[in-house]
Formats: structure tokens, sequence, C-alpha cells
């Protein structure tokens, strides 16, 4: 079954790539090497590194996390509204993968190095695709353009590695999808995926198993996964950003990009989107 990808906004700069996790053949592209700013898609890989971290025993994963207040964050996530904060490096990370939590990545970005995560990407032979900065809660022209940028065709390799176990090894590939289970914003490509946003580690609608990431900003929608069902198995990634343009875009972005979920349910269960 083919995925056609729905008719796409000509205002919002996309990147699109939809790959078969197996083959690696293309089933379906837009501009999948256009560059895109990112948001939060580029805390995979702190996640790569912090998980690269605890299987070398680089890490305690029972640590308790210390936070900066130069890189105090509020925003995306619960941890900047808990009353205690002293979470351990296993749960920080938890965090980040189920709410995308800014105060958590900051915390765990400060305790790897920022220059070791932005490492990361190279050394997955990505060049135009990596994590790029600190949350910041505002980005000043001194900072860093973006906290992360990358492009649909490099971003479905990840997601297609992550899932063959091909991210430094098979452990660390599998712990770093465990906290992408948890992953409760399934406002975008998911949405079509008919999956309970709060409970979708395994296979509980149509066979199918997720595991993904999302990132958001006033102008841009990102989306990167591994979907797996009965029928195929996909890895995706839909980037949409549009900080040119005088609207606010998100409405035509995010239909487009639940059809370009429903295409994919389609294709990895085998039953015809209705």
């Amino acid at each position: 079954m083919a995925v056609r990808l729905p008719p796409l906004d000509q205002r919002v700069r996309w990147s699109v790539s939809v790959i078969d996790a197996v083959t690696g053949s293309t089933l379906a592209t837009h501009e999948p090497h256009v560059v895109c700013e990112t948001a939060s898609i580029g805390k995979v890989f702190l996640l790569i590194e912090v998980a690269r971290g605890l299987e070398a025993g680089e890490l305690d994963p029972d640590q308790r996390i210390e936070i900066p207040e130069e890189h105090r964050v509020a925003d995306s996530g619960l941890l900047y509204r808990m009353r205690d904060q002293r979470v351990t490096v296993l749960d920080a990370a938890l965090l980040v993968g189920a709410v995308s939590d800014n105060l958590a990545t900051n915390a765990l970005l400060w305790l790897c190095g920022l220059d070791r995560v932005r490492a990361v990407a190279p050394s997955l032979g990505f060049s135009d695709t990596s994590l790029h900065d600190f949350i910041r809660n505002e980005r000043t022209p001194d900072l860093p353009w973006t906290p992360s940028y990358g492009t649909g065709a490099e971003l479905a390799q990840l997601m297609r590695q992550l899932g063959s176990g091909d991210v430094v090894s098979p452990s660390v590939s599998a712990r770093v999808l465990d906290w992408l289970s948890a992953d409760v914003d399934t406002s975008m490509v998911a949405d079509a995926l008919l999956l309970d946003p709060l409970a979708h580690v395994d296979d509980e609608y149509q066979g199918m198993v997720l595991r993904h990431k999302t990132g958001s900003t006033s102008f841009a929608r990102i989306e990167i996964g591994h979907l797996a069902g009965p029928a195929a198995t996909v890895a995706y990634a839909v980037a949409a950003n549009w900080k040119d343009s005088a609207d606010d875009l998100r409405a035509p972005v995010l239909r487009a990009m639940h059809g370009i979920g429903e295409q994919l349910r389609a294709h990895v269960t085998g039953i015809p989107a209705s």
C-alpha cells in the first residue's frame, strides 16, 4: 500500500521523509534535505547520550540532578511545576521523553556537557541535524540561532536506526525508545493513529506500536517516529516551519500532519483509511 502525502501548504517550509524501517526504501518525501528548526526534536540526541552514559557506567541512574540557576526555564514539561525537583537522572530522562521537559533537559545537558551532546549527531553520520543549545526562556541574538535543527531525511533515518538497534548499541537504542514510548503528545501525525495519548506503550489499537518525539514553537510543528504494525513498519519525520509568514499557519499544518498520519496508519495496519 502506497503512502501518499496530502496537499502541503506552500507558505510553509516543509521537510518530510517516510521510509520502510525494515528495507530503508523510500515511501514518501517532500523536500527531505531542507533544514528546518526542529524545536524539541534535538532532545533525542540528549537522550542517546544519557543512555550511552548509563550503559557505560559513566552516569549513575539514581543520582539526583542539579539545576543551575542560569539554566532554569519554564514552559514545556512538569518539573518546573513540581515541589520537589530533586529527581534522579533516570526519571529526568523519562520526563524528557514523556513531556519534553525543558527543565529536565537543561539539567541533563549540563550534566552531560553541551559539546558532548552536540557531537552525538555527527557521530551517527548526520551533517544537517543536531541538538544545538540549551533551552532558553528568551533567545537573544548573541545565543545560538535555535535549540535544534534537522532535515526530514536524517531524522527519519535516526528513527530507523533506533528501531533497528543501531544507535550506539541495541541496549542504548532500546533505552531511548523506551523513554519515547511515554510521549503524551499525539497532537500531530500521531493524532490520526487514534492511540490512547497517555497509554500506548503496547499495541493498544490495531496492532500499532509507536515510538515518537514532537517539537512545537509558535512557528513550527515537528514529529519524528517509528511506527510498527501488523502489515509494515515505518520510520518518519515531518517538519514544518512558517517563521517568515505573517500568519500563524498551525491549522493547515496540523491538518496536513493528520493526513500523513492517516496514510501511515493505513500502511502499517493494512486497513484502508476511511
